[in-house]
């Protein structure tokens, strides 16, 4: 069983920092395959992901630079949210306050503290990323797509 598998089996509800999504959407070719898989995951019954809808903002950038593709960004925007078993979560007053406390403590950035916070506080016993910086809560595991590599 590889080390994906692995992981994902131990978990229930799992967190997704937005790389999963840009790999998926851009097809990276380094790690798209990594991506789809976990997507694949999220899609089965009985397995549950969140996401902070701050990764909404971060994956809609590069579309938004790009005069001229309305479709595109409304294709993407619609994707995402409505994927299946895959539960978007806004920032409240206690995640980000959860975000602070991970920021002081663990030195994340604010948009990685904001991620961490949202998968703390809904459950998520797991996080997939690419962001080694993760590692330093303990509030969930840790999966950097590159230790699969």
């Amino acid at each position: 069983m590889s080390a994906l598998h692995s992981f994902l089996r131990r978990h229930k509800r799992i967190a997704l920092d937005t790389n999963v999504f840009i790999y998926t959407l851009e097809e990276n070719p380094r790690y798209v395959g990594l991506a789809k898989e976990v997507l694949a995951w999220v899609e089965q019954q009985g397995n549950l992901a969140v996401t902070s809808t701050i990764t909404m903002t971060e994956v809609l950038v590069k579309p938004y630079k790009a005069p001229g593709v309305l479709a595109a960004r409304l294709w993407i925007y619609g994707l995402l949210s409505t994927y299946p078993n895959l539960e978007w979560v806004a920032v409240d007053l206690e995640i980000a306050d959860l975000a602070a406390r991970f920021r002081a403590h663990y030195g994340l950035k604010t948009p990685d503290a904001l991620h961490a916070a949202t998968a703390a506080r809904s459950g998520a016993t797991g996080l997939v990323t690419n962001d080694s910086s993760f590692q330093r809560v303990p509030a969930f595991e840790t999966l950097t797509l590159d230790s699969l590599l």
